[in-house]
């Protein structure tokens, strides 16, 4: 288990977000559809501006963008950083660092994002406008999923956690590489050069070893302005950042442990009584010296992916998420019946969760472990192992972002049937995977 320990760690901070992904979900579906729906949805029409003379930085295409728009471009650029990251540190160390770890996780995912988009395709209409959205049922909720199985920590085995967790994050590549390639608009081709110079020097910072955030941060917002600019999707931007960060520390722990440690042997010891103990203590100049020296040093002994990363999770997973959920999520049902469920794009996308996500990672994973490419997770059968597969039919953020990429503000009641499929999947699909864990997982959880 401690061999887990930044998948246990990544299991907490996704399993306590999802409770404010709940309430913001909910908050948003009462709201749209009270009397104040209206000017809920006139809210994130609100123009944002950051401007110096004419020169608006919050700007597409000559037009300031939206409140919306800011949180679907600017907001989920850093969120996709944070994932981004995430998917380094795992390819580089984690669960997909080697063949044998990152197999199970990666071929499950592959049937899980494409079957769904073949029943995407067999139940929807055709119509090139309604097939935009063949990519929407493709993702996995990462805090969704983790959040359902947490209900089940005690009974549930620590490798079907892994399992799911890796899975999600393979999932979220899959849907980085789609957005990039599917939802790229007409390039602009000096914004691209600008976009590629940037990479470059982020790069070279890197092979530099250079190591503070201010760089990396400064150099990603304006390689985000620029692929704004490019026509390729912005949020690209900080997963190409994320890859460029460095992961290493290149003189090692020991060398910074031994000068803090040399460091720390210069520093005065006191003893305080408890007669004294509220007495001013005031340090010189040069123990001021030596405790910045030991900070600076403790600095180096943390990666800088590692330490974005830490700097990033709170502000994505209790800010950015639930605002985007908060945004994205009010459904107008005015107009709407359930018949939309049955229909059109709102089936297509219902059934792409529910059945296509579950078929696709329980049929790849069941071939690859027959064919002995993969084995199952330890502590657990099919039973268990097919209730897991369930979970990742709940897709919900990576899958509003994709239905607001490919139904544009024109295409609102497509939008909005795809919204419904995705509540609606999401729920059905998390119902479900709960029923089947507490019917099939064993009492006590042997690991």
């Amino acid at each position: 288990m401690e061999n887990n320990y930044p998948f246990i760690s990544m299991l907490r901070k996704y399993v306590s977000s999802s409770v404010l992904l709940v309430i913001a979900t909910v908050a948003a579906l009462i709201i749209a559809n009270s009397p104040w729906g209206d000017i809920y949805r006139d809210f994130w029409e609100l123009p944002v501006c950051l401007s110096l003379g004419d020169f608006n930085l919050y700007s597409h295409n000559g037009h300031p963008m939206s409140l919306g728009e800011f949180i679907n471009d600017y907001l989920m650029a850093i969120f996709f950083l944070s994932v981004g990251l995430e998917i380094k540190r795992e390819v580089l160390c984690g669960e997909l660092s080697s063949m044998k770890k990152a197999l199970a996780p990666v071929i499950g995912a592959c049937g899980g994002m494409i079957v769904p988009v073949i029943v995407f395709f067999l139940v929807c209409p055709k119509d090139p406008i309604m097939e935009r959205g063949m990519a929407i049922p493709m993702a996995t909720d990462i805090a969704f999923s983790l959040g359902c199985l947490s209900i089940f920590s005690k009974r549930c085995p620590i490798s079907l956690k892994v399992f799911l967790a890796a899975l999600a994050v393979a999932d979220d590549l899959g849907g980085i590489l789609v957005i990039a390639i599917r939802y790229t608009e007409h390039l602009n081709l000096w914004y691209l050069l600008f976009s590629a110079i940037l990479v470059i020097v982020l790069c070279i910072g890197n092979w530099w070893g250079v190591r503070t955030k201010a760089f990396y941060f400064n150099t990603g917002f304006l390689l985000w302005f620029c692929m704004l600019g490019s026509g390729i999707h912005a949020t690209i931007a900080g997963v190409v950042l994320a890859f460029c960060v460095p992961a290493n520390i290149p003189k090692g722990t020991k060398f910074w442990i031994d000068r803090i440690r040399h460091k720390l042997d210069h520093f005065p010891e006191t003893t305080v009584t408890f007669a004294d103990r509220n007495k001013p203590v005031v340090l010189s100049d040069e123990e001021i010296a030596l405790l910045k020296s030991v900070e600076s040093a403790s600095d180096h002994l943390v990666s800088p992916l590692q330490d974005m990363e830490d700097v990033l999770k709170m502000s994505v997973n209790y800010h950015i998420i639930p605002l985007f959920a908060f945004a994205n999520a009010g459904v107008n049902l005015a107009g709407m019946s359930l018949m939309s469920l049955f229909s059109g794009v709102g089936l297509a996308v219902f059934l792409g969760l529910l059945v296509g996500k579950f078929c696709g990672v329980l049929s790849f994973s069941w071939l690859g472990i027959k064919l002995g490419i993969i084995q199952m997770p330890q502590n657990a059968n099919w039973k268990s192992f097919a209730s897991v597969c369930m979970l990742c039919g709940i897709g919900f953020t990576v899958s509003m972002f994709m239905a607001a990429l490919s139904y544009p503000p024109e295409h609102a009641d497509l939008l909005n049937d795809a919204k419904l499929g995705i509540l609606c999947g999401t729920v059905a699909s998390a119902l479900i995977g709960c029923l089947m864990l507490n019917k099939f997982l064993p009492k006590e959880v042997q690991n």
